[in-house]
């Protein structure tokens, strides 16, 4: 799995290729909370168009910077997922509290 980094303002874009699993989901763990702490950020978007797999480790890391991004009262958002992530994200539950587009820029503009 590979992320890849943008800042736009206050939102942290993370663009995440490949696939977010158990093995690699405490390196995105740790990758997310060093940039979120070292930038001046509040909201985080997710991109998801390359992740070709996800598991419920990949749920935990999302609902663990959740809870973080949370506690500076900024919002979090997920862009482009695939079919079958929709659907895990859909069976976790998470897009009842982290709002799913369909789009990178309908994502940033709804966390800006």
């Amino acid at each position: 799995m590979q992320v890849r980094f943008v800042n736009k303002g206050n939102i942290l874009i993370a663009s995440l290729s490949g696939e977010l699993d158990h093995h690699s989901a405490e390196y995105l763990r740790i990758k997310l909370d060093m940039e979120i702490i070292k930038a001046t950020v509040k909201n985080v978007v997710f991109d998801f168009s390359k992740l070709i797999f996800m598991d419920s480790s990949g749920v935990g890391v999302i609902i663990g910077r959740y809870r973080n991004v949370q506690k500076l009262k900024g919002k979090m958002a997920i862009a482009c997922a695939n079919q079958q992530i929709g659907r895990i994200l859909e069976m976790s539950g998470i897009i009842r509290v982290v709002p799913l587009f369909n789009s990178l820029s309908e994502a940033v503009q709804w966390a800006s």
